[in-house]
């Protein structure tokens, strides 16, 4: 089963589509556009009682990209699926790329939890998340919504909603009002990606894939927090400035646990 090309994997993200398949042995890809969206808004992440202590404790070291393929065969062997091999390969090339990106729960040196996904612009599309110890894929999501709040992105898309991400905080929207929120994420990107004509003209108000399109590509790039385009890594320097890093656990913890009370 042959990689999705990465450019059209781009772009489809871009339009608001995404990847599945039926299962691991599943040989066929189709592109999926949900009705219901679920986001989780970076400022209205639910930091729990137990999470905050999770956080804390000291009992999880967290990295950044560095297992991306053994988190993504983690996710791949929980009992309902939608990675294939194809699936697999595809994120593996955009991680390659610097476009894909994965959050490393580890205790006592083993992998226990974490969630992989796709930045783009000021977007991040979570894909999937596994855990094998408590609180291991919740203190994965805290992170990454640590990480996209310091960078300065505004979208953070779980796809579907589940119960366990509505109590993290994730709330559900229609497609429409997903389209615009990704409109906005993406502001500044049109040069670098080529949109499918279909969703060129939706965006223009003709009939394009499933109705409105991503309609304000071309201007100026999303600003970051600090008056920059959003920027990933930007967590690795703050935690750096404080003298902390993933692997100080607690110490970067506790880091965790306040840029997630603080309010804008």
């Amino acid at each position: 089963m042959p990689a999705i090309d990465p450019d059209l994997l781009l772009r489809g993200y871009a339009i608001g589509v995404f990847p599945m398949s039926d299962g691991r042995d599943a040989r066929d890809v189709y592109w999926v556009e949900p009705k219901r969206r679920a986001i989780l808004p970076l400022d209205g992440f639910l930091l729990s009682r137990s999470l905050r202590k999770s956080l804390r404790s000291g009992r999880f070291t967290i990295t950044r990209d560095r297992a991306f393929a053994g988190v993504v065969a983690c996710c791949a062997e929980r009992g309902e699926t939608w990675i294939n091999p194809a699936i697999e390969l595809s994120y593996a090339d955009l991680h390659a790329r610097g476009h894909a990106h994965s959050v490393e729960v580890w205790q006592d040196g083993v992998l226990v939890g974490g969630l992989y996904g796709v930045r783009l612009g000021g977007a991040f599309f979570g894909e999937s998340m596994f855990s094998t110890a408590t609180d291991a894929s919740k203190v994965a999501l805290a992170w990454l919504v640590a990480r996209l709040r310091v960078g300065g992105f505004s979208l953070l898309d779980c796809q579907f909603m589940t119960d366990h991400l509505r109590s993290l905080g994730a709330v559900e929207i229609s497609q429409a009002a997903y389209l615009e929120l990704l409109s906005a994420a993406l502001d500044g990107l049109d040069g670098a990606l080529s949109l499918p004509a279909a969703r060129r003209g939706a965006a223009a108000g003709g009939d394009g894939v499933a109705g409105a399109g991503v309609s304000t590509l071309g201007r100026a790039p999303e600003r970051g927090a600090a008056g920059s385009a959003p920027d990933f890594e930007l967590l690795d320097a703050l935690l750096e400035a404080d003298g902390v890093s993933g692997d100080a656990a607690a110490e970067s913890g506790w880091v965790i646990s306040q840029l997630l009370t603080q309010t804008s």
